[in-house]
């Protein structure tokens, strides 16, 4: 088998890499090691930035969004209970973020994928890429019968998430990796209850952070801060009610419709960035690269820009004749990867409670806040960083 580019996961970086490069007419394939019922599922993020939205809309996959996705002009900050307003869209000229869950974002990707020929193969297992450090790299894989595959290709791109076979195959000699583990997890559940406010909600509270958030209308999406040992069975539904109307303020709290939850999780929290995200003729996209914490809403919509600019550099290579996008991928990702991670890892920072915070830390905490809430510029930065900085 033979193909130009050779995809690693079918996830939103791999998905919409496949698109744009079909729409441009470079052939490729995408191997994923579930199957489309799993990765559709799976309960991720659902605040789309204007570079995603905008995204969608340019190939064409844009109608259920723009049908069922929740445009917010803002959000609310809370100190202790007193919340305040961030207009996003008046302080960034028009721009705006789109609440639309990562399923419904994979639907209408794997939805439209037969007829724009975008090739899948779900359940290929043992992936192993070799030949990339060469002019003609070959990833093999199983499938479920057991039988062999191989392709030939130009370019492998790797959109395989933090456990994939991608970044692993590039040597330890060559890569360089960054963390930052956070001393604490996001317990979150889904309930079938109107959501409290328009717009989201995040909360800095004495006993510790809480996001009020949605899906649609009817679904709503809460989380609080928690210790990362924390066990699920100990928290139920009255409980986690409890706790979240407590931190969301007396005000706020009081207008929160309570229901059974039906999905209910703890999430780590973390950050992480690999260096570079290409060796020779392999590259690194989305989380197979890069992981933030969700306080910024950054994960997914960093996959696109991710895979937004290594499609322009793979026009330019066969179009165009012209390597250079292709040598300027890792650089140019990364710039706005980092500046991702900055945001998420500040905005973390100031609205979440640490275990080692003593009372001066609080108090930096409390006045970043006051400060945010009386300067207009200081509004502006965070609302051009949450909406998404414009590709470079």
């Amino acid at each position: 088998m033979r193909t130009q580019v050779a995809i690693i996961g079918a996830g939103p970086a791999g998905m919409f890499l496949a698109h744009l490069l079909a729409r441009d007419g470079i052939d490729a394939i995408v191997l994923e090691r579930h199957d489309r019922e799993y990765v559709e599922g799976r309960v991720r993020a659902g605040v789309l930035e204007q570079v995603t939205v905008d995204l969608l809309h340019g190939l064409g996959l844009a109608d259920r969004l723009d049908e069922q996705g929740l445009v917010h002009g803002g959000t609310n900050l809370s100190l202790d209970g007193e919340l305040f307003h961030i207009d996003m869209e008046g302080l960034t000229d028009g721009r705006t973020v789109t609440v639309y869950g990562q399923q419904e974002v994979m639907h209408d990707l794997f939805e439209a994928a037969d007829e724009r020929g975008v090739r899948i193969v779900w359940n290929a297992r043992e992936v192993t890429i070799e030949g990339a450090d060469g002019t003609a790299p070959t990833v093999r894989w199983r499938e479920q019968t057991g039988d062999q595959y191989e392709v030939r290709c130009d370019f492998v791109v790797g959109c395989d998430g933090q456990h994939g076979v991608s970044r692993k195959s590039i040597p330890a000699s060559v890569q360089r990796e960054f963390e930052r583990i956070y001393p604490f997890g996001w317990l979150g559940i889904l309930a079938e209850v109107p959501p409290v406010e328009d717009e989201l909600i995040y909360a800095n509270h004495e006993r510790g952070f809480a996001l009020a958030s949605m899906r649609s209308p009817t679904r709503s999406r809460y989380y609080i801060q928690c210790d990362i040992d924390e066990k699920l069975e100990d928290w139920s539904d009255e409980r986690f009610w409890d706790e979240l109307c407590l931190r969301l303020g007396p005000e706020v709290g009081a207008r929160v419709v309570r229901g059974p939850s039906f999905e209910k999780s703890i999430a780590p929290l973390r950050s992480f960035v690999a260096e570079p995200m290409r060796w020779n003729r392999l590259f690194l996209a989305g989380d197979a690269a890069h992981i933030v914490p969700p306080t910024g809403a950054k994960g997914m919509n960093l996959a696109v820009s991710d895979v937004a600019i290594l499609a322009e550099a793979f026009v330019e290579h066969y179009t165009e004749n012209s390597d250079a996008g292709i040598d300027n991928y890792s650089s140019r990702a990364l710039a706005r990867v980092w500046k991702a991670v900055r945001f998420s890892w500040w905005f973390t920072s100031i609205t979440h409670r640490y275990p080692d915070m003593d009372g001066f830390d609080r108090r930096m905490q409390m006045a970043e806040l006051e400060y945010i809430r009386g300067s207009l510029p200081a509004q502006r930065t965070l609302a051009e960083n949450y909406v998404g900085l414009p590709l470079e």
